[in-house]
């Protein structure tokens, strides 16, 4: 498995921003930066692995390699694919 693979297919394209003025809230979509994109896929793929490990007989490197390769199938298993799902659909209601 690539691991260009992994974080280009599980990244997020769209999220939502909070946005303000004279104490009225709401929230915008933004399209993110191939930077933040990379950055959230990190993120999400190692807090999945920190989340299945805990209070688990498997390591943390076992469930690191298991959220990799659920990420890479795109399988609905992944954290990570699950929180990106999630967060490209706030951000669409926010459009």
């Amino acid at each position: 498995i690539r691991h260009e693979a992994v974080v280009s297919t599980q990244s997020t394209r769209e999220d939502s921003t909070r946005v303000g003025s004279a104490g009225v809230v709401r929230r915008q979509a933004v399209d993110l930066s191939p930077f933040r994109r990379v950055n959230q896929a990190l993120y999400l793929i190692t807090t999945g692995a920190r989340e299945s490990s805990f209070r688990n007989i498997k390591t943390i490197a076992e469930c690191l390699a298991d959220e990799i390769i659920n990420a890479a199938r795109g399988s609905s298993n992944s954290y990570a694919i699950k929180k990106k799902d999630e967060i490209e659909r706030v951000a669409k209601a926010n459009r």
